[in-house]
């Protein structure tokens, strides 16, 4: 068996990254970013919004304590938009409390990770993630 590195995210895909941490947002640049992924980057909610309305994305990782518009408001601005509606969303935060967890999944967040984030693992996520939302889109297409 092979131990040489490879890139986990193969698939072209464009991802927002939303964080208030700059070290974090350094760290989603160095760690996600392949030849095939683009990462962008947006350091609060309000930041995240104009990216979404300007950009076009296959996913975005929202934390959830940030400044300003927090992560449950940005999740239910893009559920509640149109164009976004379907727009795979991972939430990324410290917070484990059933609460958050649950208004997360209750908004319509996609999928939920904790911090400190493990890198390599949030990648395989990402993967599988973007390639079921592919296999469902198809399948929307198709009915």
């Amino acid at each position: 068996m092979s131990t040489g590195f490879f890139y986990v995210l193969q698939d072209d895909a464009r991802i927002l990254f939303v964080d208030d941490d700059p070290i974090l947002r350094a760290f989603a640049q160095v760690n996600l970013a392949t030849p095939a992924t683009e990462i962008d980057l947006a350091a609060d909610g309000a930041e995240a919004l104009e990216s979404l309305a300007t950009g076009r994305y296959d996913l975005v990782l929202l934390d959830l304590e940030m400044p300003g518009l927090d992560g449950f408001e940005v999740l239910t601005r893009i559920r509640n938009d149109p164009a976004l509606k379907d727009l795979v969303v991972i939430v990324q935060t410290g917070r484990e409390d059933v609460e958050a967890i649950d208004r997360c999944f209750h908004l319509g967040a996609t999928s939920f990770v904790m911090k400190p984030l493990n890198w390599r693992l949030l990648a395989y996520q990402i993967r599988y993630v973007l390639r079921a939302e592919r296999q469902a889109s198809v399948g929307r297409a198709a009915a």
